[in-house]
């Protein structure tokens, strides 16, 4: 039976005898196991990160790690690792229904246990949940956990990343509950199932040998820490743990006001054609210290695979709250205690199989997390937080070397990584994953080592971060060029509308964009200089996605129009063609108007404003070129007083 505290008593109110009781030690043995938990995940979070092929383990950090409690006590997951939070929200459930329908009676010391089903276990199939059984006394009494992105498992697209595929059959292997070793063997049948329908085997194999050693440390530390303190203070610092995340959401839940909280976020279409947009929808009831969020109002499951699974929806609303009310303690299957989840099957944010494809997860339950935002937004007043780039406007390309040897990218090349929105604590960031997410930026060396591109452009563009007294993260714009043939495809979800939306009077950032350019429309072999970011140059381009004129191909939000990121479901591509990403701005917090005009200066000088976009964004008049002279950017005060003064009145 699941252990839970008194939802009454204060865990600090606790004496040291009923402390004892409960939790099997005094408070100082179980404060120093919990810390040891959350070293245990940490300690084979390293080991793979430093030790991994792949590069979408090496250089995006894309793995999580976990530890969690025995069948008996309802497999509690008390420590997760400071990595992706859309891996590790879905691993407490996917933990328990993997054990669960293979048998926890079944599993022996030296067991790896393997699923990838997204409904089962959340994610996508390329997202291996690797479990490993750990015994004390021939008694099951703990899991350690790492889901770890697989370059390849299979399907109709190298890598996965699309979002044209139909149906779970085209997304790629499905493995059910199975053992990967036995008793420290391999259990041949699965590996042969694996590396004969994945691609890139010689990547894989190293990784899974990797993941399956540095599961075998984190139980070594965990019996080791048995051994030392003994069981009954191991299985009370795991309930602790999430004691401790459950009181704390309480607490933070009851500083929002009782009442019913509506938000909506959209998703731009799916992957069969431009005629159907998604949109989650959330109605937030707050009572006393519990809260239910009911995704009732939410649309269909989309025709193509960028549904999410019931546990990202889980996850997202989790990670939602958490960011917002509670970001000071840890994440644990107790954080979920006081929330009640309201949805129903089929939707964009709860898919079925075997139509309800998933995949690129990401772009149906981080819509989840900013709708929540939203709906929030004017209920928590200074506390509520802008909206971030939203989409990762995800890049997926393939080919072959001339010497015939094929390669891939995964997360490098799109619009994977952007601005975050602002807070009441200052100015967002410019440059970061969405807030579902929390891994690397590959380094560009890294990527120009792997496949055939140069990264000739990572930068901020002007003007995108949402106006505000704090501003939001600017867009960034990222440039790749292809240096060989290959075969695309471009994912840009959400480009109709900005999803970093400004909060507490706080403007909304720019809606992003993607286009390409063949050789024939700029050869960066024969310009001295890099494909502009003027107006100008977009007319020769080929857009692939946003909204834009349809002559000159320029963002144009009010008269523009919409194109269709699937138009062209895979972009093949001679050498010499660039992709230009363009992400969404970042959310403002507060009124442009009250910034700090040294701040609306700096950034001037540093390229986040415009001279233009601090007059009629913010009232602050600022002279000077920034671009021959930044330092020598000044504010004229007494016409930004005359300014503020007349847009205000």
């Amino acid at each position: 039976m699941t252990h839970e505290a008194n939802v009454s008593e204060r865990l600090r109110d606790l004496d040291e005898a009923a402390f004892a009781a409960r939790y099997g030690a005094d408070r100082f043995t179980v404060s120093v196991l919990a810390n040891r938990l959350q070293y245990v995940v940490e300690h084979m979070c390293s080991g793979l990160l430093t030790n991994a092929f792949s590069l979408i383990l090496r250089d995006w950090y894309d793995f999580a790690a976990t530890v969690s409690g025995p069948p008996e006590s309802g497999y509690p997951m008390s420590s997760v690792s400071n990595s992706l939070a859309v891996f590790f929200g879905t691993m407490a459930d996917g933990l328990r229904n993997t054990v669960e329908e293979f048998g926890p009676g079944e599993l022996a010391p030296g067991d790896l246990l393997i699923c990838n089903d997204p409904y089962r276990t959340g994610t996508h199939v390329n997202d291996v949940l690797f479990i490993r059984p750990v015994f004390h006394d021939d008694r099951l009494v703990s899991f350690v956990s790492l889901r770890a992105h697989q370059l390849d498992m299979g399907g109709v697209v190298p890598a996965g990343f699309s979002a044209t595929k139909r149906d779970v059959y085209e997304t790629g292997l499905v493995l059910a509950p199975q053992l990967l070793y036995h008793n420290e063997k391999p259990v041949r049948s699965t590996f042969n199932l694996i590396f004969d329908n994945a691609r890139f085997g010689a990547l894989l194999l190293p990784d899974i040998k990797t993941i399956h050693q540095n599961l075998r440390l984190g139980e070594r530390l965990i019996v080791e820490s048995i051994e030392r303190y003994g069981l009954p203070a191991f299985l009370g610092a795991i309930r602790y743990r999430c004691d401790v995340s459950a009181e704390s959401m309480r607490d933070a839940l009851e500083t929002v006001p009782d009442g019913v909280y509506e938000g909506e976020e959209q998703i731009d279409c799916d992957g069969v054609d431009d005629s159907v947009d998604y949109r989650v929808r959330v109605r937030i009831t707050k009572v006393g210290r519990d809260i239910e969020v009911d995704l009732g109002g939410t649309s269909p499951q989309a025709r193509t695979s960028i549904n999410a699974s019931v546990l990202d929806t889980k996850t997202a609303v989790g990670m939602a709250l958490k960011l917002l009310l509670d970001p000071a303690t840890p994440f644990t299957s107790g954080t979920y205690r006081p929330i009640d989840i309201v949805l129903p099957p089929g939707t964009v944010a709860s898919a079925v199989p075997p139509d309800g494809a998933v995949f690129l997860f990401w772009e149906g339950s981080g819509p989840v997390l900013l709708a929540i935002f939203r709906a929030l937004a004017d209920a928590l007043g200074e506390r509520a937080v802008a909206g971030d780039f939203g989409s990762l406007s995800i890049h997926n390309a393939n080919g072959l070397l001339p010497d015939g040897t094929p390669w891939v990218t995964t997360a490098q090349c799109g619009g994977e990584h952007g601005p975050w929105g602002a807070t009441r604590h200052g100015d967002a960031d410019n440059y970061s994953v969405p807030y579902l997410a929390n891994n690397l930026d590959p380094a560009t060396e890294a990527i120009e080592s792997d496949v055939p591109v140069v990264v000739l452009r990572k930068e901020y563009v002007a003007d995108t971060g949402g106006a505000g007294t704090h501003r939001g993260g600017a867009a960034v714009m990222k440039d790749t060029l292809w240096l060989a043939p290959a075969e695309h495809w471009s994912s840009p979800l959400h480009t109709k509308s900005s999803s970093g939306f400004g909060v507490h009077g706080g403007r909304s950032g720019a809606a992003g964009a993607t286009w390409l350019f063949d050789k024939e429309s700029f050869d960066v072999a024969g310009n001295a200089d890099l494909l502009g970011i003027d107006d100008s140059v977009y007319a020769s381009s080929t857009p692939v996605a946003g909204v834009l004129d349809p002559e000159t191909h320029v963002r144009d939000l009010d008269n523009g129009r919409y194109f269709y990121f699937a138009s062209t479901p895979r972009w093949c591509t001679e050498p010499g063609a660039i992709f230009r990403y363009l992400t969404n701005g970042g959310g403002g917090w507060g009124d442009p108007r009250r910034r700090d005009p040294e701040a609306v200066r700096r950034d001037v000088r540093d390229g986040y404003v415009t001279v233009e976009g601090a007059a009629s964004h913010y009232g602050v008049v600022v002279t000077g070129d920034p671009e021959s002279d930044p330092e020598g950017v000044r504010v004229d005060h007494e016409a930004t007083s005359r300014l503020r003064a007349g847009s205000m009145s």
